[in-house]
């Protein structure tokens, strides 16, 4: 087997629940929910829906938001663990995330370097939250998906390391399209089983060590 790169999503995957619907409950009007709806049935693409929620909260709620979602937000269990264990298998792992700075970069802070993160980034400058995309779709991707997974993985792999994607949602399929082994929870196993993509299901970080051993590390061994 070709050597082994992570790419794992960050809402609702390595925390328990997603921190952009977490703060949509708690801080914007109805018609958020309206705008999720359109991007689960992907009606409207990730990058405008993302936008078009955040566009529904004040900048002057910055400190408010990042004090709740900071205080609210868990990290699912063994994900230290997991991050350990892909030190010592000298696993490269990258967090790609469609979540935002202001939360995704603390919640991680200690656990994994900044320079393995690619996230969204936010303006507080305008008087409604501005999201900035530094990630957004290559020529291959005609999505606009905001932050754009599959663009990461073409830049920070090779073509033949073997790719093993983490995630959750709707923002995680397209990836895994590109994933040797998936490996999802929650609306991403439902997508991948509509569209016939070979994964495994996990609940905790420790299935994730158990199942990179198994199927990962063992197959590289032969």
């Amino acid at each position: 087997m070709n050597k082994p790169i992570i790419f794992c999503d960050f809402d609702g995957t390595i925390t328990n629940t997603d921190n952009i619907i977490a703060i949509m409950k708690r801080f914007a009007p109805p018609e958020w929910e309206e705008i999720k709806d359109q991007v689960l049935s992907q009606t409207i693409p990730i990058q405008e829906g993302v936008s078009r929620m955040f566009s529904l909260l004040p900048s002057a709620s910055r400190e408010e938001i990042t004090y709740y979602i900071l205080n609210h937000a868990e990290i699912r269990e063994g994900f230290k663990e997991f991050v350990a264990f892909t030190k010592e298998e000298g696993i490269p792992l990258y967090i790609v995330s469609g979540g935002i700075d202001f939360f995704v970069e603390p919640l991680l802070d200690g656990l994994v370097p900044k320079e393995q993160i690619y996230c969204n980034k936010s303006d507080f400058t305008y008087e409604k939250i501005k999201i900035v995309w530094p990630y957004t779709c290559d020529d291959e991707c005609t999505n606009e998906c905001g932050c754009c997974k599959p663009t990461l993985i073409r830049k920070l792999a090779n073509q033949d390391d073997f790719k093993i994607v983490i995630g959750d949602s709707i923002t995680d399929l397209q990836a895994a399209k590109l994933g040797d082994k998936v490996i999802a929870r929650d609306f991403l196993v439902q997508k991948c089983e509509e569209l016939g993509i070979e994964h495994s299901s996990f609940h905790s970080f420790f299935d994730v060590i158990e199942i990179l051993k198994k199927e990962v590390l063992t197959n590289a061994s032969n």
